[in-house]
């Protein structure tokens, strides 16, 4: 785990000084621009709005989990007013490989679509926050953005940009004809190994499995992915910074298979 670690964080030193050497210590201008889509009201009473994220052409960003290579977003709400809870909405996204490294996430531009569940429906709401996130070319560049919008109480007409980006997001595993997920815990000497196995059909070209632990401090390795006619298996290790085994819930392991015609969402084992 030390070893991973800081190769990891050697390589992300390594190409935040080349952006440093390319860019005179500054960052290359208009590379991103982040604006709020402040949507609508749902049926059920809550609030989708989104995040759009907008890249110079060959740019890219990360996914939730974006594997060694990738720089996570981390979001901070704190400024909001009237939110009770967030839930992100992924848009599929598509995986590459920089110098030898998995990385998952986005080129060029992302809708994220966000949901806010409301602490009051009638009472304004606005959002006040900030992001951390990565963005990547040649160069890899740190980079915290401030946001802030009022969203709207009495709009329900659904902003089109918004439901196109709902319809990139995985497909939830009863749809995708996902059955008798299973999943084999033991410990290693710091951590755990954790291996899925599940029914589902295949989703084209070569399929790539990402295990995700419900607490992001714990680091996943990137999943070996196995497929025997209907059946997948995916195996990764889980180390938490205690760097000891630990205990986890089955149902609270989240598993996203992603081919290249879809991706599927599956939220916990059965077994």
């Amino acid at each position: 785990m030390i070893k991973k670690t800081l190769l990891l964080c050697g390589l992300l030193f390594g190409l935040l000084t080349s952006a440093d050497a390319q860019t005179g210590g500054a960052v290359p201008d208009n590379v991103m621009d982040l604006s709020v889509l402040q949507g609508y009201r749902t049926h059920s009473g809550t609030h989708m709005a989104a995040l759009r994220i907008q890249l110079k052409p060959g740019w890219k960003t990360y996914w939730r989990a974006p594997g060694d290579g990738g720089i996570p977003p981390q979001f901070d709400w704190s400024g909001s007013q009237n939110i009770k809870a967030v839930t992100f909405h992924w848009p599929s996204p598509k995986v590459a490989f920089v110098n030898g490294l998995r990385t998952i996430g986005y080129m060029d531009e992302v809708i994220i679509p966000i949901e806010f569940s409301l602490r009051s429906k009638t009472g304004p709401t606005s959002l006040k926050g900030r992001v951390d996130l990565g963005i990547c070319k040649d160069i890899c560049v740190p980079m915290s953005v401030a946001f802030a919008a009022a969203l709207p109480k009495n709009s329900t007409k659904p902003d089109p940009l918004i439901r196109a980006a709902l319809k990139k997001v995985p497909i939830p595993a009863a749809k995708a004809g996902v059955k008798n997920v299973m999943c084999t815990i033991e410990p290693i000497s710091d951590g755990l190994r954790v291996t899925a196995t599940l029914t589902l059909p295949a989703m084209g070209g070569k399929e790539v499995t990402v295990i995700e632990a419900p607490d992001q401090s714990i680091w996943v390795s990137e999943a070996t992915t196995k497929r025997v006619g209907n059946t997948l298996t995916a195996t990764s290790e889980m180390v938490p910074p205690s760097n000891a085994p630990f205990l986890l819930e089955r149902s609270n392991i989240r598993i996203t298979v992603i081919g290249s015609n879809h991706a599927v969402d599956i939220l916990g084992c059965t077994g």
